[in-house]
Parts: structure tokens; C-alpha cells; sequence
């Protein structure tokens, strides 16, 4: 097992909030879609930080 930071910005008006959920678009399982597309490993994400459903993401200022 490996462990990957992902920093994301996205604009959530077409999805249904962070957290995956039956038969509803939603980021969680967009991302995880994809990283399965490019390493061929089912992943599952974990956030530290979730949103609503039509709500956008910035990365913050801090410093990573």
C-alpha cells in the first residue's frame, strides 16, 4: 500500500457533494474512477475536508 497526497481545486456545480453516494455524480468517486484508469488499483479516497452539493474547492493558501 502507498499513500499519495492530492491537492484538487474543483468546480462542483454538476456534482452531488464530495462523499460518494448510490447512482449520484460526486467527486469522491470521480477521482477514485480515475486513479483506477491510471494505475489499474481500486483505490478509496480519504479527505480532510468535504463539500456540499454545488459547492467549489480552492486549494488554500497555505503552504504543502
Amino acid at each position: 500500500m502507498r499513500n499519495i497526497k492530492l491537492v484538487i481545486e474543483y468546480d462542483g456545480k454538476d456534482f452531488n457533494g464530495w462523499q460518494k453516494q448510490p447512482n449520484k455524480l460526486n467527486i469522491q468517486g470521480t477521482i477514485e474512477k480515475a486513479i483506477e484508469q491510471i494505475t489499474r488499483e481500486k483505490v478509496e479516497l480519504m479527505a480532510s475536508g468535504r463539500t456540499d452539493s454545488g459547492v467549489h474547492a480552492l486549494r488554500s493558501s497555505g503552504k504543502f
